[in-house]
């Protein structure tokens, strides 16, 4: 994992490198989607979206999940795109928040998914720069009408995702198609499930090699702890204390005995 090199773009990035300290700004909500009906629980039929998880994922042998976008048939990209139409059709702000949560995510995955799928082959999500010229990924495209407002990747993650419902574990749950990422998972959000696959998601990816490893005795961490810091305490310690929660037993004995984080760490490549 560690001193990883990306070529992207004919540039080449060490992905590996701590600047800084543990610090970020918190999220702006966009206020028009803080709208909900806590009464209407009816849930989403996300079946469509489920079907396509568990047909495409496999796990290695490093419990990484894998998409194989190479063998997606022109009939399940259509049913990806069928469900993403059916999904912007929904009045989600009329909906409770565990529906709305298990939308969200849902939405942010599959559009992740439609958007590699339509620029395959690549070795990077980061080579699809849709967003202008300077850009260096997708995150910042037009991608979906909802309820006549057109919305972004990062519009979805940083501006109703984190700030509405201010939980860490949101970064377990949606996908940016890198190995560096937490799993995409085999199942589709719903309000009913939510809960259990953010748990195993976090137990899932700092237990594995991709959250927190060493190297010697220097302690490497994802990337995504020092990007959104504010969501985990905001500090150095917070994200120690993040990791210890969800940490086995053995690992987070192995996190006590370190003074502080030496460095962080990500891998860009496809999770393919």
């Amino acid at each position: 994992m560690l001193k990883r090199f990306a070529m992207i773009a004919g540039i080449v990035f060490m992905t590996s490198g701590f600047i800084g300290g543990f610090s970020s700004s918190e999220p702006e909500v966009w206020d028009v989607w803080k709208d909900h009906n806590p009464e209407n629980t009816k849930p989403i039929d996300h079946s469509k979206w489920d079907s396509l998880l568990k047909k495409y994922i496999s796990q290695d042998d490093e419990n990484l999940n894998l998409f194989a976008y190479g063998e997606v048939t022109p009939q399940d990209n259509k049913a990806l795109n069928d469900y993403i139409k059916e999904m912007s059709e929904i009045e989600i702000t009329e909906r409770a928040r565990p529906v709305q949560f298990a939308y969200w995510v849902n939405m942010y995955n599959a559009l992740t998914v439609k958007v590699i799928l339509d620029n395959y082959p690549v070795d990077s999500i980061r080579d699809i720069d849709t967003s202008g010229i300077f850009a260096n990924g997708p995150w910042g495209s037009k991608l979906v009408t909802i309820e006549k407002e057109i919305l972004t990747l990062d519009d979805i993650e940083h501006r109703i995702l984190r700030p509405i419902w201010k939980d860490p574990r949101i970064h377990y749950a949606v996908n940016c198609a890198s190995i560096g990422c937490p799993n995409l998972n085999k199942n589709a959000f719903t309000a009913a499930n939510s809960e259990k696959l953010l748990e195993e998601g976090a137990k899932a990816y700092i237990n594995s090699y991709r959250g927190f490893e060493f190297d010697e005795e220097d302690l490497i961490v994802s990337s995504i702890y020092k990007w959104f810091a504010y969501d985990f305490g905001n500090s150095e310690k917070g994200v120690l204390e993040h990791l210890a929660k969800y940490a086995t037993p053995e690992r987070a004995k192995l996190l006590k005995s370190v003074d502080g984080i030496a460095d962080t760490d990500y891998d860009w490549s496809l999770n393919e």
